[in-house]
């Protein structure tokens, strides 16, 4: 299958100190990605408003979500069989890619799509209950259908029951609470495994799978270059491992890799063997 990489150098999402670097790391990895395959976005320079929203920089992030969108739009046209990977910048830049993945799949008639959200953190809460403002801590909510239009779309939204959040060791209280009521399936970091992360997309029912990683979901040991590392994550072998088995059991109906904050060419330089090495086993044929 040949895969179309969209590259979106966002870093409004971010409420991190790094927040900048996102934009670095995802130009980075452009930079190692096939050059015929790959559309590198060009985004708006200013942080943007919150507009009164709840959500900070929200006209910048709105913007870009409707260019990415556009972007896949386009690559689906040129081949509606390539498998297609946003790259970001930060987590939010995804929202887009889980949206076209399942219209597409409606468009089609196929089955529900489920989504594994590998990730240091819930990103769980709505404008109303995050304590920050920041989209990052709300763009699985936002695919989830729940948040800031413009952002969330109800109508291209996986079910709550069809989510599993993988490798995540910092939640919110609100993000607590939903969790405990909404349907979506926790993987602790030390119960992360190709088989459990697979048997918990089985149990959903749905029959292809959307795969975003955040690299943050990594423990910073391995994996040093991200916006708001936290300990004990899981290894890279663990998540390529986990990648490989999920495409082995369902339908892949897109994915993304976001979250790289390099801080020097040193930085790059020893982090992206490992960034190769998960779109590998995101794309390397079965």
């Amino acid at each position: 299958m040949a895969t179309r990489f969209i590259v979106v150098p966002q870093w409004q999402g971010s409420g991190s100190a790094r927040a900048m670097r996102l934009a670095d790391g995802a130009t980075a990895i452009a930079g190692d990605l096939p050059v015929s395959s790959t559309t590198r976005l060009e985004l708006r320079a200013e942080a943007g408003e919150e507009l009164g929203t709840g959500v900070k920089r929200a006209s910048a992030l709105i913007a870009t979500h409707a260019q990415t969108t556009e972007a896949l739009r386009t690559a689906w046209a040129s081949d509606p069989d390539a498998l297609r990977i946003v790259v970001g910048g930060d987590c939010g830049v995804d929202v887009a890619g889980i949206q076209f993945a399942v219209r597409s799949a409606a468009q089609g008639q196929a089955g529900p799509v489920a989504l594994v959200w590998f990730d240091a953190h819930g990103d769980l809460n709505t404008p109303e209950s995050s304590p920050s403002g920041i989209f990052e801590g709300m763009a699985l909510r936002a695919a989830l259908g729940e948040g800031l239009e413009g952002l969330a779309d109800p109508e291209a939204a996986v079910r709550p029951a069809h989510a599993v959040l993988a490798g995540a060791r910092d939640l919110d209280d609100p993000e607590v609470a939903y969790l405990a009521e909404s349907g979506v399936t926790l993987v602790e970091p030390d119960r992360v495994s190709p088989a459990s992360v697979a048997d918990a997309v089985a149990a959903t029912g749905a029959t292809s799978v959307y795969l975003h990683i955040d690299l943050d979901v990594l423990d910073p040991g391995a994996f040093e270059s991200v916006g708001t590392p936290e300990p004990f994550g899981i290894e890279v072998q663990t998540l390529a491992e986990t990648i490989l088995e999920l495409r082995s059991r369902f339908a892949l109906a897109g994915a993304g890799v976001t979250g790289f904050a390099p801080a020097s060419d040193d930085d790059v330089a020893n982090d992206m063997p490992a960034i190769l090495r998960i779109i590998g086993a995101l794309t390397r044929t079965l």
